[in-house]
């Protein structure tokens, strides 16, 4: 298996593993994101916890998605690649100020200081809405961009087949558009509008992930690699 094929394997695997991880952890958060009452109380709250560690896979997953694809579509359009790489990081580091602020509602139902419920429920509702928030940005906003990003390489550089690069150039917009609807009040982030709106995108990663998995990236003429200048003894 050469480096290219091997690269493309592991993107793929690396775009499976973000949306089983995200799906998991957001349902595994159930508890704590539509309870407010639930740094109140007390027992296990394992299910939280595995909720942030199948965020933490997320987060890596997301950033490797960026950092192995960039030296094969770099070649195509450096900025762009660059912008992607660089996109993706941004999506990690709000993913994980999300994950930060559900762990410090688990923080304070073990350990509440003497504060009374009032001010508990008030923090703990403020960290839920922090977590919130941070779900529009990355998952909404950021990811539209990135989309949009890899798409127009892909599309460009054909690597892969072009509906699969047109099914991300349609559902980054989209999503990015529903996102900063749901920004302005429009409608609600969990609603069925906003749902059907992420299905593009989702659908672009999936297809995405099974080409590259099954078949790699497509064989086309690169660009040849510059080669840095000698340096000549003064």
């Amino acid at each position: 298996m050469d480096s290219t094929r091997r690269t493309a394997l592991v993107t793929g695997v690396f775009f499976i593993v973000a949306a089983v991880a995200a799906v998991i952890g957001l349902a595994l958060y159930d508890p704590v994101l539509d309870d407010p009452a639930f740094v109140l109380g007390t027992g296990s709250d394992t299910q939280v916890l595995l909720g942030a560690f199948f965020e933490v896979l997320l987060v890596g997953a997301v950033i490797g998605t960026g950092v192995t694809v960039y030296p094969v579509v770099k070649r195509h359009g450096a900025g762009l690649a660059l912008g992607y790489a660089a996109g993706r990081g941004l999506e990690a580091a709000v993913i994980s100020v999300g994950i930060v602020s559900l762990l410090a509602v688990v923080t304070l139902r073990r350990h509440p200081g003497g504060a009374d419920d009032d001010t508990l429920v008030t923090v703990a509702r403020s960290l839920v809405a922090v977590h919130d928030a941070t779900f529009l940005l990355g998952p909404g906003l950021v990811i539209g961009v990135n989309t949009l990003l890899l798409a127009t390489l892909m599309y460009r550089s054909r690597l892969v087949p072009r509906p699969i690069a047109v099914l991300g150039l349609v559902g980054g917009p989209l999503v990015f558009l529903s996102s900063t609807v749901v920004l302005f009040g429009g409608y609600d982030q969990l609603s069925s509008i906003a749902g059907l709106a992420a299905v593009p995108v989702a659908g672009w990663e999936m297809a995405l992930a099974v080409h590259l998995i099954a078949k790699g990236f497509r064989p086309v003429d690169l660009p040849p690699v510059e080669s840095p200048p000698a340096l000549v003894p003064a």
